[in-house]
């Protein structure tokens, strides 16, 4: 028996859906994510990323200003399944900013798709998870992931913008450089952030769409002229 307002999760759909969204949101998953920080890398080169608040409120302003948002809205928006998820597929690629981001984007989210189709197909597909896309943008192939499993959106938000957030910390453990327990401090302080962002995400007008983190899209441009790299955005 529970503590008191604890619901222990005993629904076999439920602990499907957490299995799932722990798979496809894992660092293992093999999409190649942690080739990628995002403008980041410029960023700590510049010195304007050097520690844990400047690492932690970068990755803030990066979620609620630019693509945490967008990609929010987008992936929202495939779940949906309420226009042609072609089209939408092509306005998710066409709005990065950058050359490196279209490849952050496309390149994580073509090899979500044929990782989902080899290992997790749905009946209703008939064992191919998507439209042929070619490329395809990282949020459209998780929310048409997510909806052809039946998995919830907030949950599916909840563990996409985790996944995302994750990462840049990862990035910024590596580049800055910082301590592990100093990334865990970082993703504990962007929790509230995570959650408000997906709760406005779920209430937003879909066509919303459109971010204003300037300054991590010029990080994103300059990234490819650094003359040390490690990562590819």
């Amino acid at each position: 028996m529970g503590r008191p307002g604890i619901t222990i999760m005993t629904d076999a759909y439920n602990a499907q859906t957490l299995h799932r969204l722990l798979a496809w949101m894992s660092p293992s998953f093999p999409i190649g994510a942690f080739t990628y920080s995002h403008g980041l890398e410029t960023m700590v080169e510049d010195g304007v990323v050097r520690d844990l608040p400047s690492l932690t409120l970068w990755i803030e302003d990066v979620m609620r200003l630019g693509a945490g948002w967008t990609d929010g809205l987008i992936l929202r928006r495939a779940w949906e399944q309420t226009e042609d998820i072609v089209d939408l597929n092509d306005l998710a690629l066409a709005l990065q900013p950058t050359r490196e981001r279209r490849l952050e984007a496309s390149a994580q989210g073509t090899a979500f798709m044929k990782t989902v189709r080899d290992a997790w197909p749905w009946p209703e597909s008939g064992g191919t998870a998507f439209p042929d896309f070619g490329e395809t943008a990282y949020p459209v192939a998780v929310g048409c992931a997510a909806r052809g499993h039946d998995l919830p959106l907030r949950p599916v938000l909840l563990g996409y913008q985790h996944a995302f957030a994750a990462n840049l910390v990862s990035a910024g453990v590596r580049l800055v450089p910082l301590g592990q327990t100093d990334g865990q401090r970082a993703l504990a302080a962007l929790e509230p952030v995570i959650a408000d962002l997906v709760e406005e995400i779920l209430t937003a007008d879909p066509d919303d769409l459109g971010g204003i983190a300037f300054a991590a899209d010029i990080a994103s441009a300059r990234h490819e002229s650094l003359h040390t790299r490690l990562f590819r955005s």
